[in-house]
């Protein structure tokens, strides 16, 4: 509407100074184009807006659950790298003790000829050395919280054998829980080791 106002006044201003006018250009603008009404220009339509929002909201609850399942997995490998070197913490205390055969009489305890012997009671079954400390991993928020510090329990478990020759067996696992899901899990190291002589 408005270019068709300021078109006829460069025309009758020309006419009017020149008299004569040899190439006038008119031009003429449709409202809608095409003769449509405005109602049927060009946009989208409602089920297109709405599958656009549909494929939008599962790619971001793909990108969302993606990013939480390598946090998890991130947490979870912390844990169990952490609990492993529990485990092969408390194998290398085992390993350490001092167990000389030589030595007679036959002494066991601290600060003996044998440090270490058999984790055996009375009646002969394997009762494992207990240890509990927390899980070496980086741990934020609230220390408050019931999952924090992350608690491992280490059994090392020390067995004869052979008797000739001389052979010991060092079992040490470490059991801790996830928080997550709540599972309980071991890492284990087995070892086996002779007397010092």
């Amino acid at each position: 509407m408005m270019a068709r106002a300021v078109l006829k006044n460069i025309i009758r201003r020309r006419l009017n100074g020149v008299g004569k006018l040899k190439l006038i250009m008119l031009v003429r603008f449709d409202k809608t184009g095409n003769n449509k009404s405005r109602t049927q220009c060009a946009a989208m339509t409602m089920p297109e807006v709405l599958m656009a929002l549909v494929i939008m909201v599962t790619v971001m609850a793909g990108l969302i659950l993606g990013y939480t399942q390598a946090n998890r997995m991130a947490e979870f490998c912390s844990m169990t790298l952490a609990a492993q070197s529990y485990a092969s913490q408390g194998l290398e205390q085992a390993r350490s003790a001092q167990w000389n055969s030589q030595i007679w009489p036959p002494t066991n305890g601290p600060g003996t000829g044998d440090e270490l012997p058999p984790t055996t009671n009375a009646s002969g079954v394997l009762v494992p050395m207990i240890q509990t400390n927390t899980l070496d991993i980086p741990a934020v928020g609230d220390p408050s919280a019931t999952n924090f510090p992350f608690w491992v329990t280490n059994y090392i478990t020390v067995s004869s054998i052979s008797v000739n020759p001389k052979l010991r067996q060092i079992r040490s696992d470490a059991v801790w829980t996830f928080p997550l899901t709540g599972r309980r899990y071991t890492n284990s190291v087995v070892t086996q080791r002779a007397p010092d002589e």
